[in-house]
């Protein structure tokens, strides 16, 4: 995912960032020395990797939480920090969860741009999705195959660009750190085998 651009802010660690964890920072990172987003502390405490794509992270939440990590300032990304230990295992087995959580995204974003067609657009498109998927049977090789060209094509481009016009909002480190917390509430909620609720929202 491409990271949006970020805000600066404080520089200095506050106090609280669990011991043994690399220093929250923006971007990928190659060594844990230098640093480590919120996904790649999330993978440290999961498996031990070091990689932003930890295999018990939903890859739709693991995405949002990239980017939300690299566009908020160094203020509201220690304070998120904590959510590293939820992330580490956040992987709801419903097909239609990755649909809700990129609808919940692109909801919040019309907040902002209420006239938006092209939003609207990408919502229905989500809720219609997520309704097929809701009562789908466990996923088989064919479905799991679609599930992934769907998330790799349209989901993946209506969160970036519903995440676009939410950090593009005067209070984006607000709204991004609200949203991420509730869908990391969320995910965890329905991490285990049950199916994401149909209440699946953002922060408003």
């Amino acid at each position: 995912m491409t990271a949006l651009p970020g805000r600066r802010g404080s520089v200095e660690t506050p106090a609280g960032v669990p011991d043994g964890l690399p220093v929250p920072g923006r971007f990928a990172h190659l060594d844990p020395d230098d640093g480590a987003c919120l996904m790649e502390a999330a993978a440290v405490l999961s498996s031990g990797r070091f990689t932003d794509s930890p295999p018990g992270t939903h890859p739709a939440l693991a995405a949002l939480a990239r980017v939300v990590n690299d566009s908020v300032d160094d203020d509201a990304r220690h304070a998120l920090w904590p959510l590293a230990a939820d992330l580490a295992d956040a992987r709801p087995a419903g097909r239609d969860y990755a649909p809700l959580l990129v609808g919940a995204v692109v909801d919040a974003a019309r907040l902002g741009r209420p006239a938006s067609r092209r939003l609207a657009r990408h919502g229905r498109a989500c809720r219609a999705r997520a309704a097929r998927l809701a009562h789908a049977p466990a996923a088989g090789p064919a479905a799991r195959i679609a599930d992934l060209l769907w998330w790799r094509g349209p989901g993946r481009r209506h969160l970036e660009h519903a995440l676009g016009v939410v950090c593009a909002a005067p209070d984006a480190d607000q709204r991004l750190s609200g949203l991420l917390r509730q869908a990391v509430a969320q995910a965890r909620e329905f991490t285990g085998g049950g199916a994401p609720s149909r209440e699946f929202r953002c922060n408003r």
